[in-house]
Formats: C-alpha cells, sequence, structure tokens
C-alpha cells in the first residue's frame, strides 16, 4: 500500500481545476434583446408582417445567436446543449401565445355583453335594430343537449373500453376498435344527417302523429355518436396503464372479476377517464352542424328537449356572427366567452370530484 502510495503523484483539488466557463445571464439576456430589435427593426420596418412574425423571427435569431455566442465561450458540448434547452423553452412560448391571444380576444370582446338582460332573456321578437336579446334560450339548449349526451355517452363508452381491454379477444375486439376509429374521423355534420334521416324522417313521426319533427333530444343523439370513440378510446389508454399487479392481488384474494374492475382498475383509472369525457364534452358543446340540422335553432325559451326546435350555444354563435345587425357581434363574442365559461366550470367540477377518490390520487 505504502509502495502504490509513493507511486501516485500528488493531485490537489482546487476550485480553478473544476471550474468551467459559463455564458452570462446578461449575456443571454443581451442576446435575446439584440435578436428581437432586429427582427422587429426588419420585418416592421420592410412591412412583410406584423408583430406576430416579427416575434418568430425574433426567437429564431436569438436561438442562432445564443448558439454562436454559447460555442466560443463554453464549447460546443455546452453551446448545443444550451440552444436546445432554450429551443424548448421558445417552442412552449409559441404554443402558448395563440392560446393566450384567444383567451384575451374572447374576454376583451366578450365582456361587451356580459350583462343581465344577455343571461335572462332571449332573441325571441328581437329585432336587428334592439340593442338587447340573449343568450337564455341557446344556453339551456346547449346544457340539456349535452347532459343528456353525456348520460348516454359515458356509459356506452366505459363499458366498451372495459369489453375491449379486460374482456374482448379476438376479431370482434379488433372489429369494434376498427370501427371506434374510424368514427373518430367522421365529420360532424354527416353524423347530423345520419341523425336526421334517421330519427327526424323515420323515428319522430311515430310520436307526433306521422308528423317530422326536429327536437333537442335528436341533437343530444348527434353528439353522442361525436362523444363515443373520444371517450372509448381514452377510456382504453387509461385502463391499460392500470397496473397489472393490482388486478393479480384482487385475483388472489378471491375477489370475482367484475369487483375488481368497478372497486380497483375503475377507481385506479379515474383521473384519466374524466379527462377523456371532459375532451368529448367539450367537442360536442362546440358542435354547430348537428344542431343545425336535426334541433332547427329556436329564437325562443324551449324547456323541452324531446319536442319542438331548439338553440344552442354554438349555433347562438353561428347565427349572431351572420347577422346584420349591428349588435349581433358582441352577443356572438359573448356566447363563445359563456361557452368556453361552461366548459371550463364542468371542468372543474369534473377533476375535483374525481380527486375525491382515494384510490386515484
Amino acid at each position: 500500500m505504502s509502495v502504490l502510495e509513493n507511486q501516485m503523484p500528488d493531485v490537489v483539488m482546487t476550485a480553478d481545476n473544476i471550474r468551467t466557463k459559463k455564458l452570462p445571464v446578461v449575456a443571454d439576456l443581451a442576446i435575446a434583446v439584440v435578436a428581437l430589435v432586429v427582427a422587429f427593426a426588419v420585418v416592421l420596418g420592410t412591412g412583410i408582417g406584423n408583430w406576430v412574425l416579427a416575434l418568430v423571427v425574433g426567437l429564431v435569431l436569438y436561438l442562432i445567436g445564443l448558439n454562436i455566442v454559447s460555442g466560443r465561450v463554453e464549447g460546443r458540448r455546452a453551446a448545443r446543449n444550451r440552444m436546445w434547452r432554450a429551443a424548448i423553452y421558445v417552442a412552449c412560448l409559441l404554443a402558448i401565445i395563440p392560446l393566450a391571444s384567444v383567451v384575451w380576444t374572447l374576454i376583451s370582446k366578450g365582456s361587451a355583453r356580459l350583462d343581465g338582460n344577455f343571461f335572462n332573456s332571449s332573441m325571441n321578437n328581437i329585432g336587428a335594430r334592439d340593442p338587447n336579446g340573449g343568450a337564455y334560450h341557446a344556453i339551456i339548449g346547449t346544457l340539456e343537449q349535452v347532459i343528456i349526451a353525456t348520460v348516454i355517452a359515458v356509459p356506452l363508452g366505459v363499458l366498451g373500453a372495459i369489453y375491449i381491454v379486460e374482456y374482448g379477444r379476438g376479431k370482434l375486439t379488433a372489429t369494434i376498435r376498427f370501427f371506434v376509429d374510424v368514427m373518430t374521423g367522421i365529420p360532424s355534420i354527416v353524423v347530423g344527417l345520419f341523425i336526421l334521416s334517421f330519427w327526424v324522417l323515420i323515428v319522430s313521426p311515430w310520436f307526433n302523429h306521422g308528423t317530422p319533427r326536429f327536437s333537442g333530444f335528436a341533437a343530444a343523439l348527434a353528439l353522442t355518436v361525436l362523444m363515443l370513440p373520444t371517450i372509448v378510446r381514452s377510456t382504453e389508454e387509461m385502463l391499460r396503464l392500470v397496473p397489472g399487479p393490482l388486478r393479480e392481488g384482487s385475483y388472489a384474494l378471491g375477489v370475482p372479476k367484475w369487483k375488481t374492475i368497478s372497486k380497483i382498475v375503475l377507481p385506479t383509472a379515474l383521473p384519466g377517464i374524466v379527462t377523456g369525457v371532459m375532451l368529448a364534452i367539450a367537442r360536442a358543446a362546440g358542435e354547430t352542424a348537428p344542431v343545425l340540422l336535426v334541433a332547427g335553432g329556436a329564437d325562443a325559451i324551449n324547456f323541452n328537449a324531446f319536442s319542438g326546435n331548439q338553440s344552442s350555444l354554438a349555433l347562438y354563435v353561428y347565427q349572431q356572427a351572420g347577422s346584420a345587425s349591428k349588435f349581433a357581434p358582441d352577443r356572438a363574442w359573448t356566447a363563445a366567452l359563456t361557452l368556453v365559461a361552461i366548459v371550463l366550470i364542468l371542468t372543474i367540477a369534473a377533476k375535483l370530484l374525481a380527486r375525491r377518490n382515494r384510490l386515484s390520487r
């Protein structure tokens, strides 16, 4: 041991031995400022675009400049690492900008008609020169149609996913999965035409003395068809993520399969299932074509979803956006803001309910 100690050179590790050059934060900020100034000067000075294009060009110039300066100070490897890290931040920023722009536009323009009249009145007997008129009838229609569609689609979608994951084998499961994938890409107007030809023209005359009739329930059926593939696919993926040992431990204790699924598997996958359901609800609430084709739309309030024309917020926005009245755009923006707020409230409520489950935490 002493021989080895005598042969080894004395190496003293100090701060100078391990210290490497590092680009200062001030230099990083300076590169960003210079890149943005150059981009805005070129884009806005030449008139080839607006501030959005200038911001995108500035971010690209920032990445290029950061790579060059960092390469000279820190070396190629550190410069490459710094550039890709900055690229991730830039990509995140570019993804947030459209979302923030939409939210800001909705709030700024939708706040013009946030008053009691908008939420307590309908468009019945409202003329083109009348500044009043609201979306009460459309809010009622949206809530009724989405609730009915959710009550129908969620059990069918969840049970279908349970069959595919837990019970399904062979060609039948492959066929179900194939048709679910096909349904995911079906345009909403095709679904509306299907419900129109089947329910409105064939089934509804049985209950209306031989006369076809529009209804909110027909719109709910169309929304159900649109919601089903999203619920089935999202639930299927969440069920597959449940660890196998949870099932095996339950089976080892003698718990039946149906009880294992209902007490162990579903509660564990509940947060993901709720997310998929809320995505489906958000899509259904924003559909216009099916409601227009099978519910007809109405300016008056109709609480009966099973009889008579009924409107929705998405259809209301479409109608007001195409109206010649100078007061219609404000109503359309406020209705769009209301629709987003309803979906947000439902999403938050569903997430809070899902968090109450102990197994899903």
